[in-house]
């Protein structure tokens, strides 16, 4: 057995084995135990043979009870110490673990499985309530807009033959809306000189990767238009507005006007071309570049879900994507009119288009609750965030309907979500007005009833959302904060002028009596109510620097303090 002995003790497990099968009175105790002895020096082969050699003998020779308790430990010896891979075996199907032990630990990893099945439900919840809101903006500027306009100017005309008296002559809402009609009016026509044909053949002619390009950097000229253009038109409507009485630092009403006008119709444009590129990549033979626009949304998905978002970024990502979906779907609504006018309104050719309709359309679906389901796992935010984001929207639109309200439901949502319906409405107008030829008594019959029921839908669908925002309202508590609101308009509007007689109150007194000189432990309670006074100044100012937003002074372009690592 010198060097390597498992060879030789194989062979003399063998040899015994034989040998006790002829002559079983050849074998002793002795024997087993030397062998026994010998192998603990050898691996896996020998233990086997070993193993083989103590279970035949057992077995040919009938061992007594003394015999294999002799065995026994020598055996179980060599297992214990020399592990064999039928034991590793054994041990791996028959090892057991206890799940109860880390119990905090899978109930988390439960809970975040169930939060990310309730995530499409509660994300299709707060989109469809927000897809409503924006028809109801959107609605506004057809249906109810050119009536307002209608009794601004009425009143504008009967006004001076009825007497004058008062210090307006036309209300703040109607201002704004005399200038939101004058831009319509004016922009829709500037948009007359703009040819969608050449600009859809220009398009086509480019290749498709070049187009991708285009349409990407449309979407972000998108974003900043909205994010400019919302500023410009509240800088008209507030120096338009803005009482005489005040010192006035602005440009003046109509630089403002020529800006806002500027703007509609630039961002107009922008859209027609968004418009135009969706609707070559639907004419395309082979659909290259209608898989490639709809990839680039689940491109979208590895720029959102690996960053760090907080509640009120969800917020507005969330508005974003509703702006997104509903801003698809007009635009899909464009491409449809445009093909069915090029093939004379041939209803067979519908049926062509939907396919690739509802491929966008739940594509963008899909990339939204992919989206929002990672992003809520990643940063441990639950699905009940939806329903407060659903309680912000509907308390806009309950506080826009107040009787002191600050600003319009329309303003108020685009200021939210980046909704803005004045471009996207003149770039309507105009693809509807070359679509669609009206000639005769009979088409403009069809027109009026076609715009009273669009009357009725708007009607209809902001009675259905002012109640189901009740009831968010109700749901999330928020009612105190409407009253709050409510009572703290016209409460700031008498405090200001007291604050400024008090001023010019004490100006004179201050002349006119001179200040007494104060007795001597005056001045130490004076210079502590300083020091206190300085700790406040301080402790606002450490405030002021990282305020801490509420979801309802969260706008669409706010940037949050925890934004992005």
């Amino acid at each position: 057995t010198s060097g390597n002995p498992e060879p030789s003790l194989s062979y003399a497990a063998t040899v015994l084995s034989i040998s006790a099968l002829t002559s079983p009175t050849l074998l002793s105790p002795f024997i087993c135990h030397e062998l026994c002895a010998l192998s603990l020096s050898c691996s896996l082969c020998s233990l086997y043979a070993l193993s083989l050699y103590l279970l035949w003998v057992s077995l040919v020779l009938e061992l007594d009870f003394a015999d294999v308790q002799l065995l026994a430990p020598l055996t179980c010896t060599l297992y214990i110490c020399y592990p064999s891979l039928t034991r590793f075996i054994c041990t791996e199907l028959t090892r057991g673990y206890f799940l109860e032990h880390n119990e905090a630990k899978y109930t988390e990893r439960r809970e975040r499985v169930y939060t990310c099945m309730r995530i499409p439900k509660e994300l299709e919840k707060l989109m469809i309530f927000g897809f409503f809101l924006c028809v109801d903006a959107f609605l506004y500027v057809f249906t109810l807009l050119p009536l307002r306009v209608l009794l601004a100017l009425l009143r504008l005309f009967t006004l001076p033959c009825c007497g004058f008296s008062g210090s307006r002559l036309l209300q703040p809402a109607q201002v704004c809306d005399m200038l939101k009609g004058l831009i319509l009016v004016l922009c829709f026509s500037m948009m007359h000189y703009v040819d969608y044909s050449m600009m859809y053949h220009l398009i086509r002619g480019q290749s498709v990767i070049k187009l991708y390009i285009i349409y990407n950097m449309l979407e972000v000229a998108d974003r900043l238009f909205s994010s400019f253009g919302q500023d410009i038109l509240d800088a008209l409507y507030w120096t338009a507005t803005e009482p005489k009485e005040r010192k006035r630092d602005s440009i003046g009403v109509i630089p403002h006007f020529f800006m806002a006008v500027f703007y509609v119709f630039l961002h107009a444009i922008l859209i027609m071309v968004q418009a135009s590129t969706l609707n070559v990549a639907f004419n395309s033979h082979n659909k290259s570049l209608l898989t490639i626009m709809m990839s680039n949304n689940f491109v979208e998905i590895k720029g959102s879900v690996f960053k760090k978002f907080e509640k009120n970024n969800l917020f507005q990502m969330s508005n974003s994507d509703i702006k997104e979906r509903f801003t698809s779907y007009v635009l899909l609504l464009i491409v449809c009119l445009r093909n069915m006018e090029q093939f004379s309104w041939n209803p067979d050719h519908l049926w062509v288009l939907l396919p690739d309709v509802f491929i966008v359309v739940t594509s963008e679906v899909a990339v939204d609750i992919i989206k929002h389901a990672f992003i809520t796992k990643f940063n441990d935010i639950t699905a009940d965030v939806y329903s407060e984001y659903r309680a912000s929207l509907a308390f806009d639109l309950v506080s826009s309907r107040q009787k002191n309200a600050c600003t319009d439901y329309s303003d108020s949502v685009a200021r939210r979500m980046g909704f803005i319906p004045l471009p996207l409405a003149v770039l309507l107008i105009r693809v509807v007005m070359s679509s669609v030829k009206v000639q005769g008594a009979l088409s403009y019959t069809c027109v009026f009833l076609f715009y009273l029921g669009l009357v009725t839908l708007k009607v209809l669908n902001s009675i259905v959302l002012l109640g189901k925002s009740c009831v968010y309202v109700k749901r999330a508590n928020m009612e105190d904060k409407l009253f709050e609101r409510s009572s703290t308009a016209p409460s700031s509007s008498t405090k200001s002028p007291s604050k400024a007689d008090q001023a010019k109150s004490s100006t004179p007194s201050a002349v006119s009596h001179p200040p007494t000189p104060p007795p001597q432990p005056q001045p130490a309670a004076s210079s502590h109510s300083q020091e206190e006074v300085g700790e406040a100044q301080g402790a606002s100012e450490t405030k002021n620097r990282t305020p801490k937003k509420d979801l309802l002074e969260i706008d669409r372009f706010t940037i949050c303090g925890n934004r992005i690592d």
